[in-house]
């Protein structure tokens, strides 16, 4: 009974195993998709690459990338398609300027203020 149930599961849990297979005409568009899916981020899963992630608006992003790769389209370009769609935050390397700058500045006003705090608190303490 055990067995019959385990096989079952397995089957039906088939499908999650299931990859994305595109038909590359050479080996370089196959690596060129597979470097802009490590490049590009999930905008579902936010810190997942497209390689990584499961979600189905990745799934589309990479038919999408695939589909552009297949018609010959260099890797600027189909980056450039994705941030005017999608937005800066789909690279993981976003431009410096000002609607990114917040990206950009925002670990060093934190490291400044925790500098800043933790200043004061021993100068505090050693005047206790």
């Amino acid at each position: 009974m055990i067995k019959k149930i385990s096989l079952l599961l397995m089957l039906i849990a088939t499908p999650v195993w299931a990859i994305e297979v595109y038909d590359f005409e050479t080996p370089e568009q196959e690596a060129l998709y597979q470097q802009l899916a490590k490049d590009l981020r999930c905008l579902v899963c936010q810190n997942q690459n497209l390689a990584d992630s499961e979600a189905g608006l990745a799934k589309d992003l990479k038919d999408q990338v695939a589909e552009f790769v297949m018609a010959g389209q260099d890797a600027e370009t189909i980056k450039q398609y994705m941030i005017e769609r999608y937005g800066d935050f789909v690279t993981y390397n976003p431009p410096m300027n000002l609607g990114t700058a917040f990206l950009w500045f925002s670990p060093l006003v934190v490291f400044l203020i925790g500098s800043l705090v933790l200043f004061l608190n021993i100068r505090r303490k050693q005047h206790d």
